[in-house]
């Protein structure tokens, strides 16, 4: 997603929080739209939370995995923010914009975590289409809050998985799914947002709340 040149203390602050967002601290407080109800930024869906004996996996079977498991533990992206006044800055500072630039350089190289990489997963999210084909989606980025990439500024990239369906699924924007099928590290670059994930998706099904 490309940054306009001129911005506020308002977009910077934002950006800022949408970083710290993705990394799942509040993602819910910032969605344009009304979410599914008992959204929690824990199990941003909504619906019933995930049993502890679900979300360990069964042999063979593709484990559930929560979109927190993707961040690095280690990984903190306000580390070079912290002690900044945005609300020190007015309204059209030249400073504003650089601070946003760097919020989104940030933001777009978050790490991920390589103990996730070749692992065989199943996750709910939203639904980013990129391609589509005969009133299909054929490719698409999966984000864990309602409205990102769309009516809110994209996650950082350890919060976005790039996803390939074996075939088309009949799904649109922001429509919540269950995605499962081998994770890869791999970044992707799109007009919608920089995906640090990618998913060959085995199959993708409509999100009905709980683990399935």
């Amino acid at each position: 997603m490309r940054i306009a040149k001129k911005t506020s203390t308002i977009t910077a602050f934002n950006r800022l929080s949408m970083l710290l967002a993705g990394a799942g601290l509040a993602a819910m407080a910032w969605a344009a739209e009304p979410a599914p109800k008992d959204t929690t930024a824990s199990n941003p869906l909504g619906g019933k939370a995930v049993a502890p004996a679900v979300a360990k996996g069964t042999p063979g079977q593709p484990r559930q995995i929560t979109w927190e498991e993707l961040v690095p533990k280690d990984w903190d992206p306000a580390k070079e923010f912290k002690g900044m006044d945005l609300s020190a800055l007015d309204d059209g500072d030249p400073r504003a914009n650089e601070l946003l630039m760097k919020m989104q350089e940030v933001s777009n190289n978050a790490p991920t975590n390589p103990a996730m990489n070749g692992a065989e997963i199943k996750i709910p999210g939203f639904i980013v289409p990129l391609e589509e084909a005969k009133g299909e989606v054929t490719e698409f980025l999966l984000v864990p809050y309602f409205g990102a990439c769309i009516h809110t500024p994209p996650p950082p990239a350890n919060q976005i998985l790039h996803v390939v369906p074996q075939k088309g699924a009949k799904f649109r924007a922001m429509d919540t799914v269950w995605v499962t099928g081998k994770l890869q590290t791999q970044r992707n670059d799109s007009m919608m947002g920089v995906s640090g994930y990618h998913v060959s998706a085995s199959s993708v099904t409509k999100y009905s709340g709980g683990a399935k």
